[in-house]
């Protein structure tokens, strides 16, 4: 479902007035639900991130809806700008520098593979989005993360390493799901 403009700048609003109300009174913007349009409060996962002179300052999300579309983006706004463990909290003269931008998930859906050359041949560079678990490790790269890392063997070593895997860990246990993204910004 893709969200029409008036609908992206709305959730981009909301965004930033929830890391202002953050700023100034340390919690997420509340959000009424009546005040937005169905499209904006159907359940669907996002991810914030945030960038701050075009590096990365901060990336907060969930892999599955939990909530209202509206809700998350502004939960996930907030945390991006202040509980993100990498990253310091934002501070008031940071506001003006910070691109943001959402990633609204398609539900995410297992890949059938008989082995990592087979999986690395039916990756999608700059539209997959993937979800790596094995036992309790788990680890995403969102579709954005291709522009860092385009080859998609690096990608899947990089993924690996980011679930608590060695980058040339293999095993049958090893378990993929796709997703793909509506970014706006």
């Amino acid at each position: 479902m893709s969200l029409n403009k008036e609908h992206q700048q709305r959730l981009l609003d909301l965004a930033k007035s929830s890391i202002q109300h953050g700023l100034q009174k340390g919690c997420p913007v509340k959000v009424n639900l009546a005040d937005f349009p169905a499209e904006l409060t159907e359940h669907r996962a996002t991810f914030v991130t945030l960038h701050k002179n075009h590096q990365l300052h901060g990336c907060i999300g969930m892999l599955e809806a939990t909530r209202p579309l509206a809700e998350d983006i502004a939960e996930n706004a907030f945390l991006a700008a202040f509980r993100d463990p990498r990253f310091p909290p934002l501070a008031n003269d940071e506001l003006g520098e910070l691109e943001i931008h959402l990633s609204i998930l398609t539900p995410a859906e297992p890949v059938s593979f008989t082995s990592e050359k087979d999986l690395i041949a039916q990756l999608q560079p700059g539209i997959d989005g993937l979800i790596l678990e094995e036992g309790h490790r788990r680890g995403t790269f969102l579709p954005s993360v291709w522009e860092q890392l385009p080859e998609p063997e690096q990608f899947l070593r990089h993924l690996k390493q980011k679930a608590g895997l060695l980058p040339d860990h293999w095993s049958e246990n090893i378990r993929i799901f796709r997703y793909r993204t509506e970014m706006i910004s």
